[in-house]
């Protein structure tokens, strides 16, 4: 059982049925339906082995309606129990063959006429080849009478109509005979409610925790300055701002800023780290943002680096960061690096050396800024986009190359035009900060965004050959997660 996690009593109690089996009653063989699990109990009239290619026992059975043939491809010692003459309670699916009414493999067990019934379905556990379902039911059932399962949540916290969370495993690992099957296998019964619940309060306290222990750790303090590079790419750029964009930016540029509190409410030197998704659809402008968020980490004298999933998708990030930074910081006498893992050679070497030495003030790529060659003089903002492509560890191993500052990680900026369910769950339950830019530039055409299953692919692209046939073109990006040679 450890094998499974299974250590404790509780570790028990929460170990939930992959489904249930219902052997509270035993169905006539006459009235046993074509393909659907079924119980029936009779009496073995035959027992005999068939060399039909290979060995198979075949037995009959027979009860006061009809007669079934249960048919063994494998069969053991404890096989001799389907002798003539003894009565078995037989579980599987029935279906008509050739030699009349037939069972596979069914599960069966010797009985007499006053053998009782089960009182509860039969659950079916997640388990191993070595650890067999009856012993594992025993173990189960022990535990959830040991099992620290007292209400612990105030009056009032649990929503109505959901039991209290003994009696919610209690009805899962036992379900009383009536108890609709199709309710606790698709989970929507008020006993998997309950579980759900419990299981989505505790990621909201634990992700409520852990932004607690963030505001503890400390963070480059990014002030943007009267005259200073953000201001100087915002009077460059050919366009002007959404009010969207201007919303957003500022509240980046507060979090930039934020000072920790200290425990006699003074302030410190340091900032509280930034921990923001910025949300928006393809064209509303997140790269501008992200550039006067790094121009703001610039200016107060720290590097930045934005990191994207694919080398196309960070090549289409540098060249708009290059027309823009490339010429307010050359007058510092910085450049920007760019590192992917096409790049190699000197290039590559002379790259890292400007990221090591600080001349990189801005270090756009994919994976490869992460790699353990690469060390930031300065690190003090870290974006990345696209985030939900990336991995958890990938990410910190980013957030962890501030390097030689010790005691701080740099500031984290989070964009994606398509959060996923997870991504939004982590905003929702307080793990983050979320800007949302709501608004396309002037000119810009809405985008429509749609989701379709994987059965409906021959829709999709009957839809492109419409749009093909009238001369339109068609994008089908095929996301490259993991950086690879050959491609």
């Amino acid at each position: 059982m450890a094998k499974l996690g299974l250590r404790r009593d509780i570790d028990l109690a929460l170990h939930l049925p992959l489904r249930y089996e219902d052997e509270t009653r035993v169905v006539p063989i006459a009235d046993a339906p074509d393909g659907e699990p079924v119980q029936v109990e009779g009496v073995v009239t035959e027992s005999r082995i068939e060399q039909r290619g290979r060995r198979q026992l075949v037995v009959r059975v027979v009860d006061d309606s009809d007669s079934l043939l249960l048919r063994f491809l494998n069969f053991y010692p404890s096989h001799k129990t389907l002798a003539v003459g003894q009565r078995v309670r037989v579980r599987g699916e029935a279906r008509v063959g050739f030699f009349g009414r037939e069972m596979v493999h069914p599960h069966f067990k010797a009985v007499d006429e006053h053998t009782p019934l089960a009182q509860a379905l039969t659950p079916v556990y997640p388990t191993s080849a070595q650890l067999p379902q009856v012993y594992l039911r025993k173990a189960v059932t022990s535990a959830l009478a040991r099992a620290p399962l007292d209400e612990l949540l105030p009056p009032g916290t649990v929503p109505p109509g959901l039991p209290p969370l003994r009696e919610a495993l209690q009805r899962l690992h036992h379900p009383p005979p009536g108890v609709p099957l199709a309710a606790l296998e698709d989970h929507s019964h008020p006993a998997w409610q309950r579980l759900k619940f419990e299981e989505l309060l505790a990621q909201q306290l634990s992700q409520l925790a852990s932004q607690h222990e963030r505001q503890r750790l400390r963070a480059p303090l990014l002030r943007a300055q009267a005259g200073g590079l953000q201001e100087q790419l915002l009077a460059a750029l050919p366009f002007q701002l959404t009010a969207a964009q201007r919303r957003v930016g500022e509240e980046i540029a507060r979090d930039l800023c934020r000072l920790r509190a200290q425990a006699n409410g003074a302030g410190d030197d340091a900032a509280v780290p930034m921990h923001r998704l910025l949300q928006g659809d393809v064209g509303s402008g997140k790269t501008v943002v992200a550039a006067l968020a790094a121009a703001v980490a610039i200016s107060a004298g720290w590097q930045c680096a934005l990191m994207a999933p694919t080398e196309l998708l960070a090549e289409q990030h540098f060249r708009k960061l290059v027309q823009w930074l490339e010429p307010l910081l050359a007058a510092r006498g910085q450049t920007i690096a760019w590192l992917t893992g096409s790049r190699k050679g000197k290039g590559r070497k002379a790259m890292v050396a400007q990221v090591a030495d600080g001349t990189a003030a801005l270090v756009v790529g994919t994976h490869a800024v992460i790699q353990d060659d690469v060390h930031f003089a300065r690190l003090g903002l870290a974006i990345i986009d696209e985030q939900h492509r990336f991995g958890v560890a990938q990410r910190l191993a980013l957030r962890d190359k501030l390097g030689a500052q010790a005691g701080m990680e740099p500031h984290l900026l989070m964009m994606s035009a398509t959060p996923i369910p997870r991504t939004l769950a982590m905003s929702y339950y307080a793990d983050l900060d979320v800007s949302t830019i709501d608004e396309l530039p002037p000119g810009r055409t809405p985008v429509l965004t749609k989701v379709f299953a994987d059965d409906r692919r021959a829709t999709v692209v009957a839809r492109i050959a419409d749009e093909v046939a009238k001369g339109r073109q068609v994008y089908w990006v095929c996301p490259l997660i993991e950086e690879s040679e050959h491609i």
